[in-house]
């Protein structure tokens, strides 16, 4: 069996052969998909908040693969499952194989895509509980998705629509993210423009919001952030799940005041191992329905150098799926 390792930070891994090491309560699991995902690469450059990861490793947060062995489930059974590589010793999924607590995996619909399941995976969890959970969402509110370019963006855009907004505004780059960001429902897309200012971006926003943004989902933080709160309805709740485009953002006194407005911060780890597969259950039926997609891009094991500095340069067009 071969995988990709991580043998030194802040550099693409090199695929070899690989052994999966079993621990009591693993399950081995033949792995058929693992996405890239801003996380895996931030992890492996050994800047992140959790420190340097121990060398050598298998990168790979999440993925997708069928059951060979387990205590609790037949072999053949399809589950989605969850790893700690880069943030704990061990390894992750983008290998031949991965050993994984039977209690983490989600057993899966039949009808989703291996591929679409990994480019979704927590990604979607987070675009979904974000605004049905931290954010109270109601139907009839009108919502705005910053980033909604990204897989957590396009979610966020088709799971709004879904749950009855009255209006969807997103925010992204121009060209191919715009064009996401259309696919996945928005009634209007607002383009990013290289070095404005918040107050210039909060104008051109304006004009496509019917009155205030109820919900602003904000997966980059930054002057987009910054523009959006000022443009929260009374009430009005930003959920915060990521700062690719800065990590500082100012949100007016007088604003969250007058407006009694929220700021909010959410991660998945708040979520239960049993309410994350919940919730991915919950994504994945509106997948299997052809209600909720997002761009994937499916790239070979032994091309993972290049896809994973892709990603770590920004040059991914979509979410990149490893095929083992």
């Amino acid at each position: 069996m071969r995988a990709a390792f991580i043998e030194e930070c802040g550099r693409p891994p090199r695929v070899a052969a690989h052994r999966a090491v079993r621990r009591d309560g693993d399950a081995v699991v033949a792995v058929t998909a693992a996405p890239i995902t801003p996380l895996d690469v931030l992890c492996a450059t050994g800047t992140s908040y959790l420190g340097r990861p121990a060398l050598p490793y298998v990168p790979g947060a999440q993925g997708v693969g069928v059951v060979e062995e387990a205590r609790g489930l037949a072999p053949g059974t399809r589950v989605w499952f969850p790893t700690d590589a880069g943030m704990r010793p061990g390894d992750g999924s983008m290998a031949g194989r991965c050993a994984v607590p039977e209690s983490d995996l989600v057993v899966l619909p039949a009808e989703v895509d291996d591929r679409l399941t990994a480019a979704l995976g927590l990604s979607a969890v987070a675009a979904w509980a974000a605004l049905t959970w931290r954010a109270g969402f109601r139907r009839g509110e009108q919502v705005v998705v910053l980033g909604a370019g990204g897989v957590v963006g396009q979610v966020a855009a088709q799971a709004a629509r879904l749950l009855g907004a009255r209006r969807v505004v997103c925010v992204c780059r121009p060209g191919a993210a715009a064009e996401r960001a259309t696919a996945a429902g928005a009634d209007a897309v607002v383009t990013l423009v290289p070095g404005e200012d918040a107050s210039a971006l909060a104008e051109r926003l304006s004009r496509e919001l019917d009155g205030g943004a109820d919900v602003v989902v904000d997966p980059v933080f930054g002057v987009p952030a910054t523009a959006a709160a000022r443009l929260l309805a009374p009430h009005g709740r930003l959920v915060n799940l990521g700062g690719s485009a800065g990590d500082g953002a100012t949100f007016e006194s007088s604003v969250l005041r007058g407006r009694a407005a929220a700021v909010l911060g959410y991660t998945n780890n708040d979520l239960t191992a049993a309410r994350k597969g919940e919730v991915l259950r919950e994504v994945l039926t509106h997948a299997a329905a052809g209600r909720l997609r997002v761009a994937f891009e499916a790239v070979p094991l032994d091309d993972v150098a290049d896809a994973w500095s892709r990603q770590a340069r920004g040059e991914a067009e979509s979410r990149l799926v490893v095929v083992p």
